[in-house]
């Protein structure tokens, strides 16, 4: 073999292992997150033979060690210490730090991996320029230019891929949204109808069904801007026209998910911005929408969410994680390990929110609290309180829009708090099959006038079906009892009847989503309210949707 080739094949290691060992080095420590990767640590020096001006910290940089041991938070045991052995003692490439140690666990820099690089290449340099004593021969260049022309198809081949590459970047980059945001939308069309004369608690047959079917929509597009990298600030603006059923059926209970609250044309339906703090507490605060469904978890995802259930009453646990307003505040999760965490929260009504009369503290609000255990991977258990205050007048909806009037404002319009209970479990028996539910208690009490309280209730057991008949469909059956006053004090009138449910009303529920595409889902379902209000003087009430939800 030449001399030529031999000295090149001689430091051709120094760069392969340097190269490798840079890249190992670099991906060590990375958390497997875009977010995280999109901002490098400066300060996480990867300590190579360059000095500190080369450097892109000013970080101090100790001269060339001569022997891995040097290095005192190196171990044999090390998974790269070989690699590093090598570098240091065959070809002198490597430098510590001024206190003695390699810190290899740190992240790498762009800017230090090009500076290690030309550390190495220098180093290269030298060892060539040490072993060129001799003049190189005719038979060595012919050798080089024979494996030149050997190798010419690949590095054509790379060539040409490498420039493809580069011209779909820039089209990427031409036609981006934005560097910071990204643009989400997603639609939905239902057609529907119930059928049942409305509900009005007594036992005349006077309130015959005239409902027809309809069909509404709902369009949003999400703005989520991040300005770290790890924080995330969400935009939504919306246009709704689904109708709330309370209206055309005489009870809330047969009310959808993503119903209209009546603002007409388009609006901003919620901002909010997290950001983390620390390695395991994030930190939500918004001027609208920010809710506890935003920032706990609510162990019901198989059944509710875009795919899942269409009633309003089957998405989660009413009285612990529907305020009954939209929030302006803020809320707190931290994660101790996998099998805990605590989510906090405060917010109040956006609408008073901003008048100085009633501000953050005076308006209708919820204080949230919520433990989660996991105590294995198939199971979830959640352990919840929210504390909820309505004024005097101000529109009650204690139960989140769900269950009996009785329920939704056991005083009529005095002011009124309650503490809310729930019990939540999600429980993946396999694959194939989910099982969940809740149980809730409300304990509510009047605050003006006469001294009353209130006991309500409310439960639901979920079994769902992931991949039922192919991947990506689910199906689901919800068994319920909508939140029913089961106790109350209060009387309209001194001879009036407390407000009290008599009877007690089900929520039957079966629902089917079929996944047309990634971006195409079509769901029918179907509901009954046997006994609507909790009064079996009202005939039952079913509800009947298809839902096709797009998503972009």
């Amino acid at each position: 073999m030449s001399k030529v080739l031999w000295k090149y094949l001689l430091v051709i290691p120094t760069v392969l292992n340097g190269l490798l060992f840079f890249a190992s080095v670099a991906n060590a420590d990375v958390v497997p997150n875009i977010e995280a990767q999109q901002e490098p640590v400066k300060e996480n020096i990867l300590p190579t033979q360059i000095t500190p001006e080369a450097s892109s910290s000013p970080t101090e940089i100790t001269g060339q060690v001569t022997s891995v041991s040097q290095l005192s938070d190196v171990r044999p045991t090390d998974w790269a210490f070989q690699a590093l052995q090598s570098l240091v003692e065959r070809y002198g490439a490597i430098a510590g730090y001024p206190d003695g140690t390699f810190k290899g666990n740190r992240a790498l820099t762009r800017y230090e991996f090009a500076a290690g690089l030309n550390a190495a290449l220098d180093r290269l340099s030298e060892l060539i320029a040490s072993n060129t004593a001799d003049l190189v021969k005719k038979e060595d260049l012919a050798t080089l230019q024979k494996l030149q022309a050997e190798f010419a198809p690949e590095l054509q081949e790379l060539r040409g891929r490498i420039e493809n590459l580069e011209v779909r970047t820039a089209e990427v980059e031409a036609n981006q949204f934005s560097t910071t945001t990204k643009l989400l939308g997603d639609a939905i069309f239902v057609v529907g109808d119930t059928f049942g004369d409305r509900a009005n608690n007594t036992a005349a047959n006077d309130t015959k069904d005239d409902s027809r079917s309809f069909f509404a929509y709902r369009s949003r597009l999400t703005f989520q801007t991040s300005f770290t990298g790890r924080d995330q600030l969400s935009m939504i603006l919306s246009s709704n026209n689904i109708p709330n059923l309370t209206n055309s059926t005489g009870t809330a209970m047969t009310r959808f998910t993503f119903d209209s609250d009546g603002t007409e044309g388009v609006y901003v339906s919620q901002i909010v911005y997290r950001f983390p703090v620390g390695k395991n507490g994030t930190v939500w605060v918004g001027p609208r929408a920010l809710q506890p469904a935003l920032y706990t978890p609510t162990l019901n995802a198989s059944i509710g969410g875009l795919n899942g259930a269409l009633s309003r009453f089957a998405t989660f646990n009413p009285t612990v994680y529907r305020p009954g307003f939209d929030g302006a505040g803020a809320a707190f999760g931290y994660k101790f390990s996998n099998q805990l965490q605590l989510s906090l929260g405060y917010t109040v009504n956006n609408t008073q929110a901003n008048l100085p009369d009633t501000g953050f503290s005076n308006g209708n609000s919820i204080a949230f609290a919520q433990l989660t255990l996991s105590p294995s991977r198939q199971l979830d258990v959640g352990l919840t309180y929210a504390r909820k205050y309505f004024g005097t007048g101000t529109g009650f909806n204690l139960t989140g829009g769900t269950g009996s009037a009785f329920a939704r404002n056991p005083f009529q319009q005095n002011a009124t708090t309650s503490d809310n209970f729930g019990l939540e479990f999600n429980w993946r028996a396999s694959r194939r099959v989910v099982l969940g539910g809740w149980f809730g208690y409300t304990l509510a009490h009047q605050e003006v006038g006469t001294d009353n309280d209130a006991t309500i209730i409310n439960g639901a057991l979920t079994v769902a079906f992931p991949d039922l008949f192919k991947e990506g469909n689910v199906g689901g059956f919800i068994v319920g009892v909508p939140p029913k006053v089961t106790s109350n004090d209060y009387r309209p009138t001194p001879s009036a009847a407390r407000r009290e449910d008599p009877d007690t009303a089900l929520h039957l529920e079966a629902f089917y989503t079929f996944r047309v595409n990634d971006n195409i889902r079509v769901t029918p379902t179907v509901y009954v309210i046997t006994n609507p209000e909790h009064n079996d003087a009202n005939d039952a009430i079913w509800v009947g949707a298809l839902r096709t939800s797009f998503s972009f």
